[in-house]
């Protein structure tokens, strides 16, 4: 008889035990939402990095070389080489739609760019 107590006690400890594993605020849940966490943290990382190793490469290239200085200097502030012209291509306008407006340069009668041609 005292062997079947002492089993039915261990058999609700059991219990009590995987209860506070799977159905508590601190078990399996907080675990699960742990990972979760965890695996958005690590994407985040790897995004950031990547964005680091870009931005080194690019001080970098700034650093040691003209050309770079150069290529950003006309695709970020529209700079042009002296004795060189810039040509902005417009395609022409859809059947329907608005006329585009007219660029700033050619508004108020400024020259944008020179250029030596062959």
């Amino acid at each position: 008889m005292t062997t079947r107590i002492m089993a039915g006690l261990l058999a609700v400890v059991l219990m009590l035990l995987q209860y506070r594993i799977w159905a508590s605020p601190d078990g399996m849940r907080e675990v699960w939402r742990l990972e979760k966490a965890i695996d958005a943290q690590s994407a985040e990382n790897t995004r950031l990095e990547t964005r680091n190793r870009t931005l080194a490469a690019e001080v970098r290239d700034l650093k040691e070389g003209r050309k770079a200085i150069e290529e950003r200097a006309r695709t970020d502030l529209g700079m042009v080489k002296t004795n060189e012209t810039f040509f902005q291509v417009v395609p022409p306008a859809q059947p329907g739609s608005a006329t585009p407006p007219a660029p700033a340069a050619a508004a108020t009668g400024q020259r944008t760019a020179q250029a030596d041609l062959p």
